[in-house]
């Protein structure tokens, strides 16, 4: 049989965060084991990754929250703004709603625990990678719960116009300016302009910032 990469399709790039040996060598195993698959890096700490992930850049990284030193939903921040189309999906034990809503609103696209099975884990980084947002069963149902339970926004406090808010939108979705300009059949200049009106309304100063900020008052 044929690699993925011998017939002409790139295998997925996986990048490991997680300070438990056993298991990040067991992910590492299972990825470069598995065909279509390669683990370009694997590290410690959300520090050893800061330091080199960029040196082999993944497409998707696989990161634990409860780490040594700063935690996976800070280090979610720092690598979204250093690199805004990577994907990262949390595979943790914490299964609380701040937790899971913490790391969503950080830029974090899935959220899994570590119970899920390997053939499921593997399934949910494609659907990442195909745009999806990969989460575990009962943290769908608390995410569900939790927007339930959210009180409705007052949208006209930011003074968005339908414009801004479908560019919004897009980018809790998971689109950079490039795929966001594309959906709206506008230029990225045009993307830019109306993401620095965006920022002045929100009063933020990224665009992980605004996708929070979006996130917590259901502006979209």
């Amino acid at each position: 049989m044929k690699s993925a990469e011998s017939a002409g399709h790139l295998p997925i790039n996986v990048a490991i965060i997680e300070d438990q040996r056993e298991i990040r060598e067991c992910l590492s195993y299972l990825i470069n084991g598995t065909e279509g698959f390669c683990c370009t890096g694997s590290y410690a700490s959300m520090e050893e990754a800061l330091g080199r992930i960029s040196q082999a850049l993944p497409d998707i990284v696989l990161a634990d929250i409860g780490l040594p030193g700063m935690n996976g939903i800070d280090g979610v921040k720092v690598l979204k703004e250093r690199h805004p189309d990577l994907l990262i999906v949390m595979s943790t034990v914490y299964d609380d709603e701040e937790r899971v809503f913490d790391a969503i609103c950080a830029g974090a696209c899935g959220y899994l625990l570590k119970k899920t099975p390997p053939a499921r884990l593997l399934e949910s980084i494609r659907e990442a990678v195909a745009g999806g947002a990969p989460m575990t069963p009962e943290i769908a149902r608390r995410v569900i719960r939790l927007f339930r339970n959210i009180r409705p926004p007052d949208r006209s406090k930011y003074e968005l116009t339908p414009h801004e808010v479908r560019l919004l939108k897009l980018f809790v979705e998971g689109h950079n300016y490039k795929t966001a300009a594309v959906e709206l059949g506008v230029s990225v200049n045009t993307v830019n302009f109306h993401v620095r009106h965006i920022y002045e309304k929100l009063q933020v100063h990224s665009r992980s910032e605004a996708v929070a900020k979006a996130l917590r008052n259901r502006l979209v």
